[in-house]
């Protein structure tokens, strides 16, 4: 693949939020004057007098500079979150925890994750480290914290701040940046992406392919094949299939025929059949405003919710014909799956039903 040298235009974003991982990545082409390039002398256009050197404080208790310690001449993936978000943000963390996997230990080897809060009075290291725990983060991906207005600056510097959003609302930018400083090569991604892509970027273009592809088996005859997917196959895939599965006792099916690695962390149920094992009225609910179910204290969300971690079911904002969409693919793939293994025993067909 040709590599092209792509340099993200930092600065304040206007797209709405939580809309943002439904839209293109943002890039800026490479400069027509090969002399405005940025060099491989860490003395590009993206270095100490740009990026802010702010003090932050890491989920395990260690103060650092941002500049500094996290980003100087280093290949990096960087988001900013907080641990209580009932939006995107767990599905976000998901997401990029399969990014890691992924890559495998070149984070915190030559990759390096960093997660900012945005409310880091409330998301002090010992809230970020139990946040980590939840989501089987592994060394190399570290969750920050630090002065509000420091960090604000922060994300202003790296395009992902949003003007004139409620604060108190801390709705925000969901993109998130992966770069090489050393390089100036920077892109500004959504974490809806495809996982395996997102890595293959991180992993080899940011690096001009120094290292061998993160991407096994990548030849003709693994292919799947290509289907156009419906509304509910699309949703599922991008929004649900990093924490859940169809149909599978190890955890290895995901829809579709889509195979995940066995030693994948799962953060929600198996789904196979669901619509028949769970009121139709209560499971579009769910999908459509799980967090409101929570504060309700509704009895089958508050067992979902402590039996998985306590990992928090996002708001997804789904509308109606989606919530409709959603089950209806659910329902044909767990149909799908049992014809096509039909004495296979699924972990749905084992799990008893609240009472």
């Amino acid at each position: 693949m040709a590599c092209v040298l792509a340099v993200l235009a930092f600065g304040s974003a206007s797209t709405p939020a939580h809309e943002e991982h439904a839209r293109a990545p943002e890039t800026q082409a490479a400069p027509t004057d090969r002399s405005e390039a940025p060099q491989k002398t860490g003395l590009s256009r993206w270095g100490a007098d740009y990026f802010p050197n702010i003090a932050l404080v890491t989920h395990e208790g260690k103060s650092v500079r941002f500049f500094d310690d996290l980003i100087k001449d280093k290949v990096v993936v960087i988001n900013f979150m907080y641990a209580t978000c009932p939006d995107a943000c767990s599905l976000d963390t998901a997401r990029l925890a399969k990014v890691q996997q992924i890559l495998g230990d070149r984070v915190g080897r030559d990759i390096f994750m960093y997660s900012i809060t945005i409310d880091p009075e409330l998301d002090t290291p010992e809230v970020l480290a139990e946040y980590a725990k939840r989501f089987g983060i592994k060394p190399g991906w570290w969750f920050l914290t630090g002065d509000e207005a420091d960090i604000l600056l922060l994300r202003q510097k790296l395009g992902l701040y949003i003007a004139g959003l409620d604060k108190e609302s801390k709705d925000h930018n969901m993109s998130f940046l992966m770069g090489n400083q050393r390089t100036g090569q920077w892109l500004k991604r959504s974490p809806m992406d495809n996982p395996y892509f997102i890595a293959e970027q991180i992993g080899g273009w940011l690096t001009n392919w120094e290292t061998p592809s993160v991407i096994i088996n990548n030849d003709y005859a693994h292919a799947p094949e290509l289907q156009v997917p419906s509304m509910g196959e699309n949703l599922f895939k991008t929004r649900c299939s990093v924490c859940h599965t169809i149909g599978s006792a190890s955890g290895h099916m995901v829809g579709g025929g889509e195979k995940i690695e066995m030693n994948q962390k799962r953060l929600g149920p198996d789904l196979m059949h669901v619509g028949h094992r769970r009121d139709r009225a209560w499971l579009a609910r769910w999908l459509a405003d799980p967090e409101q179910m929570l504060a309700e204290k509704d009895a089958i969300a508050m067992q979902i919710y402590s039996e998985w971690g306590e990992v928090l079911m996002p708001n997804l904002r789904l509308n109606e014909v989606e919530v409709d969409a959603l089950i209806e693919y659910m329902d044909a793939e767990s149909r799908r799956v049992q014809s096509a293994a039909p004495a296979i025993e699924t972990v749905s067909a084992r799990l008893p039903l609240p009472e």
